[in-house]
């Protein structure tokens, strides 16, 4: 597909050689405007010039990544699971990639080689407390199924590993990609999850429900992680059909991400307030399944944080007081509870 790039996109474009690199699938470019640069797919893949601008608290390992890396391409920072970076190629890169500093590069500390497997291999033999993996990279499913197969063998393999999580972008991406026979080596090492990557209604197209349909029907329980985009997704008009449809194609909505904080990155980043908004325009409006759990990913390696809306309006005595989501106050007895600040009188009477 040739697109007609505006001035900003050209001069960008030009720029961006040796960064993140632009790289788009035929068949996702096939979904985006030729000539509209504020096209929600298309602004999320096509460099413009604020990536070149870095914001206040930006950095290009904002979650300290690195810093937790038992061995380069392993990240152990919770107690009993490890991040598994498989690979640095991805079919399609978005802009706002939490790992920009390292995706597209060949050879350096990350050269995600079949030595560097190994290492982690190593590691999480050696941590018996480690229960739970998680693949990513890049994108994991870029992987022939050959290699595929030999990285699940290896970790199905060792004792206490109990569950083995996949994140990939491919099924929206690259959906022919999911074919039968990459289903059939995924099946063999189950338990297996996988989380989808997904940021607006308009990527859930019948290609994605054929490749969610065989992931699914091959056992696999998939979820969502969607990351909030200003102007691309941060509206309850544009995330309550996301939500469904994705329900509607088995994947649970998962994770609700506040875009993290990347050199470059602020155009793309929107108040924390909207975040909390979209979940109040969420919960109670529709089925509790299409309700994810709004995060922060805690820069410097804080872990995710999930954020909620208060709807503890305070306490009248032994009753504590709850807003729902229509906005109406009940009370619900709970003596010598510690939850909720008192309230006048006055107020809590009405």
């Amino acid at each position: 597909r040739i697109f007609i790039l505006s001035e900003d996109e050209r001069s960008a474009v030009i720029k961006r050689a040796g960064s993140l690199p632009l790289g788009i699938t035929p068949y996702y470019a096939s979904l985006m405007s030729r000539d509209d640069p504020a096209d929600p797919l298309r602004r999320t893949h096509i460099p413009v010039g604020d990536e070149f601008l870095k914001g206040p608290g930006e950095a290009d390992d904002p979650l300290g990544e690195d810093h937790d890396a038992a061995v380069p391409g392993l990240v152990h920072r919770y107690p009993d699971r490890v991040l598994f970076l498989a690979t640095g190629f991805c079919s399609t890169y978005c802009r706002y990639c939490t790992r920009s500093r390292m995706v597209g590069e060949a050879g350096g500390e990350y050269d995600f080689s079949r030595s560097q497997w190994e290492k982690a291999f190593a590691y999480i033999e050696a941590h018996p407390e480690i229960r739970d993996v998680l693949i990513s990279g890049g994108d994991p499913l870029t992987l022939s199924d050959d290699r595929l197969d030999y990285l699940l063998k290896r970790l199905r393999a060792i004792e206490h590993v109990e569950f083995i999580r996949i994140g990939s972008k491919i099924p929206v991406v690259l959906p022919m990609r999911i074919t039968r026979a990459l289903t059939a080596t995924l099946k063999k090492y189950h338990p297996l999850w996988m989380s989808i990557h997904v940021t607006h209604p308009d990527e859930l197209t019948p290609e994605v429900t054929v490749a969610t349909a065989r992931l699914a029907d091959a056992g696999i329980p998939l979820g969502s992680q969607t990351v909030l985009l200003k102007g691309i997704n941060d509206d309850i008009s544009v995330m309550k059909p996301l939500m469904h449809g994705l329900l509607k194609r088995r994947v649970k909505p998962y994770y609700l991400y506040q875009c993290d904080p990347i050199t470059g990155s602020a155009h793309f980043r929107t108040p924390v307030a909207k975040g909390l908004e979209i979940i109040e325009g969420l919960r109670g409006h529709t089925t509790g399944y299409a309700v994810p759990t709004y995060v922060i990913d805690a820069p410097g390696g804080g872990g995710k944080i999930p954020l909620l809306p208060d709807y503890v309006a305070g306490r009248d005595g032994d009753d504590l007081l709850l807003r729902n989501y229509e906005g109406g106050v009940y009370r619900y007895h709970d003596p010598d509870g510690e939850i909720g600040a008192p309230v006048p009188l006055r107020e809590a009477a009405e």
